[in-house]
């Protein structure tokens, strides 16, 4: 339902008033919680997130009826003059992913940002809630912004709800994380706001749908969308620009990191997806596509083959996000349209954005997880995760949910992206993006395997619990789970552009026995890439598979440790200006050439 093509974009439509009360509900409540303070704070919040929900569930079914994109103009005024707020099928299916997590964060996080008895007012937990409520409504007004300015300004108060929350434990290495985190965001979004300045200097205009009826193949516009992207990737920490993400996602308190890794990332993700759906749909970019796809390809390497080499959960979960983050940019070229030259809305579109939100939950259920796990046991090092499945079983249990369900097991959201993706991968013959999104597959089982081994295996002493783990935190981080894994089940295909009939074609048995290969094949990278003295998964071994696994281990090893070195260079500041810069131009160089 790309809106460009069918909104006038000079009326309100019926139905528009959803869209302000969507970023006027959660404003409201932030103001209302800084008036009334302490303990009221928290209950100014999850009063509000019912109502948000509600709200979100709203768009859905009007936007559903009225079978065309949502509409209020502010003010009355039309654009140019005036600011439009939009919403089509992309912005609805997102508003209520984030609306579903950030309640469930609200309810996990009850426990650890309580007011302490006996005192007015506590800065963490005070702070802790203003800022979930202005994150939802920053996200929501990226989801809605019409214009590429509000999204700009929607996008920085989205770093600043965001950055403090990665340092409330006031820790100094939650503190150096957040300031990294802070100035490489703000690196981003001078890159972003220079590409709006030349866009709005060679079109007079920066409403999405005026833009994408004027844009055309000129050197000022070809530089503004280059920087624009690399400002975006940035935010976004794909790789190679992810120096601040291991650290701000693992350093911050589970509720936070969940909010950070399931939701924040994917809004500046949602704003390049308009760009270049939208706004630049009509820009060569087929070099562009190939290239946003390699580096996917290549966070999912390095990824995945880092997390598997962590000592701490929450950094393995982590640098799994990253991972999962270059999955979502494999649709790229997938939705290429060779016989147009222009990024199509289709089945490659649908499964990104599935995988976007199969993702928002199952990694925020992932990090609830965690963070339960270490809360309970005071440390979260893997190896030492010995009999917490029997100590914690609800915990590991939505751990291994959430892991299930980004792997791609029916009926999730991620099996269906995963369909959706390969089926785009055959019909535009590129077979190679294709093995890609096997392999993606299969690195993101071989961490959450590594994790489930140990954390299944007897202890080796007696475990002694530090603090006693909430039922209702188990069950918000399960429920998170269940819902990634019973995605593919929703109505999705009223909401997400897709070809007639795409749907998986395989039936339920065989395409659950299909699912089994990326576990094995998971097994035996675990095998191969997990730290020594790890519990790796144990699979039958005779003498001569025994005698062939110790050199393919040793192999694989010494090939990791150069994507360890290389991970380690980038996420130093010399290293990530450099890559920012040269990734700048390497994106204006490839629509340069193609335009000509």
């Amino acid at each position: 339902m790309p809106y460009p093509a069918s909104v006038p974009g000079d009326v309100t439509t019926t139905g528009g008033f959803l869209l302000v009360l969507s970023v006027v509900i959660p404003v409201a409540g932030v103001l209302l919680a800084f008036v009334l303070g302490g303990r009221q704070a928290e209950r100014v919040v999850l009063a509000t997130m019912p109502l948000g929900l509600v709200i979100a569930l709203a768009i859905l079914v009007t936007l559903r009826q009225a079978g065309a994109p949502l509409i209020y103009l502010l003010g009355g005024w039309a654009p140019p003059l005036g600011v439009a707020l939009r919403a089509d099928g992309l912005s609805a299916v997102m508003m209520a992913i984030t609306a579903v997590v950030i309640g469930a964060v609200g309810v996990f996080a009850r426990v650890d940002f309580r007011t302490p008895r006996g005192s007015i007012e506590a800065r963490a937990p005070f702070a802790f809630w203003i800022l979930l409520l202005a994150i939802w409504g920053a996200l929501n007004m990226v989801f809605l912004g019409g214009d590429l300015f509000t999204l700009y300004v929607a996008l920085e108060l989205l770093t600043f709800s965001a950055v403090p929350l990665v340092c409330l434990d006031g820790r100094a290495e939650t503190l150096q994380a957040a300031l990294r985190y802070l100035l490489f965001a703000l690196l981003g979004a001078v890159l972003y706001l220079v590409g709006t300045a030349l866009l709005y200097g060679s079109y007079g205009t920066l409403d999405i749908v005026l833009l994408s009826r004027r844009v055309h193949a000129e050197p000022a516009t070809v530089v503004a969308a280059a920087l624009m992207t690399a400002g975006l990737l940035a935010k976004t920490a794909l790789f190679p620009l992810h120096l601040w993400l291991p650290p701000a996602h693992a350093g911050a308190p589970a509720a936070a990191s969940a909010v950070l890794s399931g939701l924040v990332v994917k809004g500046s993700f949602f704003i390049v997806i308009r760009l270049w759906f939208d706004v630049f749909a009509d820009l060569p970019s087929f070099v562009l596509a190939q290239l946003l796809a390699a580096l996917g390809a290549a966070a999912i390497l390095f990824g995945s083959v880092v997390a598997l080499r962590q000592e701490r959960l929450k950094l393995l979960v982590a640098y799994s996000t990253l991972a999962q983050i270059g999955y979502l940019f494999l649709m790229f070229p997938l939705a290429f349209d060779a016989g147009s030259t222009r990024l199509a809305s289709g089945g490659a579109l649908a499964g990104g954005l599935l995988q976007a939100i199969s993702h928002a939950a199952a990694k925020a259920a992932m990090f609830m997880s965690a963070g339960l796990i270490y809360a309970a046991l005071g440390h979260d090092r893997i190896v030492g995760l010995g009999g917490v499945g029997r100590a914690l079983p609800v915990s590991v249990f939505a751990f291994a949910l959430g892991g299930v369900a980004l792997v791609g097991v029916p009926p999730s959201g991620a099996y269906l992206a995963k369909e959706l993706l390969l089926q785009a991968a055959s019909a535009t013959e590129q077979w190679w993006w294709a093995v890609v999104i096997q392999a993606g597959g299969i690195f993101t089982s071989s961490y959450v395997l590594l994790v489930l081994a140990h954390a299944l295996a007897p202890a080796d002493a007696s475990i002694t619990l530090r603090a006693p783990v909430g039922r209702i935190q188990e069950a918000s981080a399960a429920a998170l789970a269940l819902c990634s894994l019973l995605l593919g089940l929703a109505p999705w295909q009223a909401y997400l552009p897709a070809p007639d009939g795409i749907a998986p074609s395989t039936p339920a048995l065989e395409a659950l026995s299909a699912s089994l290969w990326p576990l094995l094949g998971g097994a035996a990278v675990a095998i191969l890439l997990g730290r020594k003295g790890d519990r790796l998964p144990r699979i039958p071994l005779g003498q001569v598979v025994a005698a062939t696994v110790g050199p393919a281990r040793r192999a694989a090893l010494a090939l990791s440790r150069p994507i360890e070195r290389i991970d380690n260079m980038l996420r130093q500041w010399p290293a990530a200006g450099l890559s920012l810069l040269a990734l700048a131009v390497l994106l204006g160089a490839a629509l340069l050439a193609a335009s000509r």
